[in-house]
């Protein structure tokens, strides 16, 4: 099996929940970003968190945090670059990326297994979760491959 990353993506400013961090919002006693890394940590070889401004605010999290290769808050897609270029550079042996949002505590402790057999079947560079008839693209498994076409479409607009 192909090593697989993943990245949290906190990079956003949470404008309509009135600002500040959401994933440090609390849920039971625990920071939705703690439930998220219990969950997606295990499916994993190693996970990042992709986040804005002052990185000191996650320290406890023991990840490491990388700022938006493309900047102005360009939305998560900018974190995805994020993501595959920090994996390529960083784990080369890094074929696939997982993004999961911040604010998703309850993302499926199987996401990436059932993405990758997805991916499998379907020989597609990309799997996006939908439930209820929904798509929900920022939960999605990524070819890291994708990286530089990626770049050249969020620069050329």
């Amino acid at each position: 099996m192909d090593a697989v990353g993943g990245v949290i993506l906190v990079g956003g400013q949470a404008r309509r929940m009135g600002g500040g961090d959401k994933c440090l919002k609390l849920l039971g006693g625990q920071t939705l970003l703690s439930r998220i890394i219990g969950r997606v940590q295990p499916q994993i070889s190693i996970l990042i968190l992709n986040a804005n401004g002052n990185t000191e605010r996650f320290l406890d999290y023991k990840l490491t945090t990388v700022s938006d290769v493309i900047g102005d808050f360009a939305g998560p897609l900018a974190g995805i670059l994020t993501g595959m270029e920090w994996m390529r550079k960083h784990h080369p042996g890094v074929k696939w990326l997982p993004s999961i949002p911040g604010d998703a505590p309850f993302i499926p402790r199987d996401f990436v297994g059932k993405c990758l057999k997805a991916a499998s079947r379907t020989g597609t560079d990309i799997i996006c979760a939908k439930s209820s008839g929904q798509a929900h693209p920022v939960c999605a498994l990524w070819k890291v491959k994708l990286a530089d076409e990626l770049r050249w479409a969020m620069e050329r607009d």
